[in-house]
């Protein structure tokens, strides 16, 4: 039985609501809109949903009988990047971040193709009668900043939605359209972010012999840090350590009292990390003490992920699903990935396996000549990337592949009805809102 079938009809409104949801894009846990439009649709089909569960999420429940329960999720926050794509539904969209900035919105990450996939593969099993278990949506806030995933369980998630037997997901990514990366064990990286505050003693520009000078405490510190990984990390393993901001005093002969560091650590190892936030902590109080400092320095966690581990059993159950969409050779192993995701809380609250792809969303036309992953990585790197003010995915066939990944996954896991029947009287048209 054709499982996306009917899937050439809802097309056209699912680019319309890609295209809406790309122009609107909304900062973490503030998605309100989208979570709006993920809520009405889910309950045009049928689904029972539950809104502002951790904040802004969105879940459905999808139920057909006996069998497992799969877990579907896609993340709806945008990024504050300024977009420079110069596409007819480009976001002018601004907002205010956490620190009462206002700042431009984009969906520079993807989320808005996440959700619309999403929304297409709950309508196309919705409408087919061929499968038991049940499926459960979910529309998270707050993955760009890792707080989203844990905001929602904390909120009572698997108390408002059965406890799923495995998770599945998907990230875009500049891989060609046609194209999934896929791979068992680490995938994406556990992200640490910190914020550090150097203590010093201000004073005069012109006396720093009568100050502790945080700037200079700053300087030594952020050097010292790009040991951790070059001497105290093992060249067999992987670490990335990251300080991106450096903020301190207001004028050029004054001597401020006190400097801050953000830093971000990207690891896949648990015992690498331990080794690596140890190795920081030990630097920093070091280089303050060896200054003169008479405070102990402020080390905040403000941004925590685990790794995203793909369990091996469940890669190998759900690989033919996507293999029969677009091609086995098309479905490649990407290498573990710096980039760091929340998914995995979902999957480790819950005690169940996690499935995490990647979405090639890039023109596959940039990719002709290329015959294997090196010349793909080749092209990769002349490409915008997630994050970036240029980063577009192509609405065609990058939707309707999403679209058919994530059913073919969830059909991997649901049991298979015993009498296909007819589809259900819900259609594939897309809900009237």
């Amino acid at each position: 039985m054709d499982t996306t079938s009917g899937l050439e009809t809802l097309l056209p409104r699912l680019r319309d609501v890609y295209r809406d949801l790309h122009a609107h894009p909304e900062l973490s846990f503030a998605e309100h809109r989208t979570a709006g439009i993920a809520a009405a649709w889910l309950r045009e089909l049928g689904l029972t949903v539950t809104e502002g569960v951790g904040g802004t999420g969105v879940t459905g429940v999808l139920p057909r009988g006996e069998g497992p329960v799969v877990l579907l999720r896609a993340d709806m926050d945008g990024l504050p990047v300024a977009e420079a794509t110069g596409l007819a539904y480009a976001s002018s969209a601004r907002g205010v971040d956490p620190d009462g900035r206002d700042v431009p919105v984009m969906h520079a990450c993807g989320h808005d193709v996440h959700v619309t996939c999403l929304l297409g593969a709950l309508s196309v099993l919705a409408a087919d009668d061929s499968w038991t278990g049940t499926v459960v949506a979910v529309l998270q806030p707050a993955e760009e900043v890792a707080r989203g995933a844990a905001a929602m369980v904390e909120d009572g998630l698997y108390g408002t939605v059965p406890r799923p037997d495995v998770v599945l997901g998907q990230h875009v990514a500049p891989l060609p359209a046609g194209t999934i990366g896929l791979r068992a064990g680490p995938s994406f990286a556990a992200t640490d972010s910190l914020r550090i505050t150097l203590f010093g003693e201000g004073g005069h520009g012109s006396r720093p012999e009568a100050t502790v000078d945080p700037v200079v405490l700053a300087a030594a510190t952020v050097l010292r840090l790009q040991t951790v990984v070059s001497r105290e990390i093992a060249g067999t393993e992987t670490a990335v350590l990251t300080v991106a901001s450096v903020q301190a005093g207001t004028k050029s002969n004054i001597i401020p009292d006190e400097a801050v560091l953000l830093l971000n650590l990207r690891t896949y190892d648990v015992r690498v990390r331990d080794t690596a936030l140890a190795a920081i902590r030990r630097i920093v109080e070091g280089e303050a003490a060896t200054a003169g400092a008479r405070r102990t320095p402020l080390i905040e966690p403000i941004e925590q992920a685990p790794a995203v581990v793909n369990d091996a059993a469940g890669v190998e159950r759900t690989r033919p699903a996507l293999e029969a969409i677009v091609g086995a050779a098309r479905v490649v192993d990407p290498g573990p990935i710096t980039g760091s995701e929340d998914v995995g809380v979902l999957a480790e609250a819950a005690g169940a396996p996690c499935v995490f792809w990647l979405l090639g969303g890039a023109d596959p036309t940039a990719f002709a000549g290329t015959h294997d992953l090196e010349g793909i990585r080749a092209v990769l790197a002349s490409l915008p990337s997630n994050h970036s003010p240029l980063y577009a995915p192509v609405i065609d066939p990058t939707l309707e592949l999403g679209v058919q990944a994530l059913v073919g996954a969830a059909r991997s896991w649901l049991h298979r009805a015993r009498d296909c029947g007819r589809p259900r009287a819900s259609s594939l048209a897309a809900p009237r809102r």
